[in-house]
């Protein structure tokens, strides 16, 4: 279908590719819209609205235009790349300078080699006294008299709905106590 654009420059309306399609082609007629409009779709024919008339039309040129500008978009990435990996390789050498395998290098290396393996092993010496430690106990301490306070709390709600159980329905607390579960132990903490 494309090639019907590039035989005759100039623009077609859809009826025209219709009749056209089959006779020079041998396109199914039914079939040409479909092809057109995926044309369209991808960009490698133009079609507008001209009145009631939609107008198609490719020129061979501008397939030419087309590629020669993606060329020069690739060109200009491809660059872009090749600066980009030569400034990479200056900033790699530049961190290989004084990196050089000396002695003292090795026996710097050895060093903090064996000065991180101290220090993970007093993290783990650390973390085994982890629960004596004191701010760590002082948090603990907070947060047990915190929990008492809110159980206090709940058993004073408790002694305040047995009383208003009683008062209003006049039940015996011990009745109260089986027929809710609560056992003859409870009390505040």
């Amino acid at each position: 279908m494309l090639d019907i654009f590039h035989e005759m420059p100039e623009p077609f309306l859809l009826k025209e590719l219709e009749r056209i399609g089959p006779k020079q082609k041998g396109i199914v007629s039914q079939s040409v819209k479909d092809v057109v409009q995926s044309l369209v779709d991808d960009g490698m024919c133009h079609c507008e609205k001209v009145g009631t008339s939609n107008f198609f039309w490719a020129f061979p040129s501008e397939a030419a235009v087309k590629r020669k500008n993606k060329m020069m978009q690739l060109e200009k990435e491809l660059a872009q790349m090749q600066a980009k990996q030569k400034e990479l390789g200056d900033l790699i050498a530049n961190a290989q300078l004084g990196r050089e395998h000396t002695e003292e290098r090795g026996n710097l290396v050895e060093e903090m080699t064996e000065t991180e393996a101290l220090w993970s092993g007093q993290q783990e010496e650390l973390k085994q006294f982890k629960e004596c430690d004191p701010v760590l106990m002082h948090r603990k301490k907070e947060e047990a008299g915190v929990a008492k306070d809110a159980a206090n709390r709940w058993t004073d709600n408790v002694f305040i709905i047995q009383s208003w159980v009683r008062d209003k329905f006049n039940m015996d607390m011990d009745e109260f106590n089986k027929f809710f579960g609560i056992p003859a132990e409870f009390d505040s903490v």
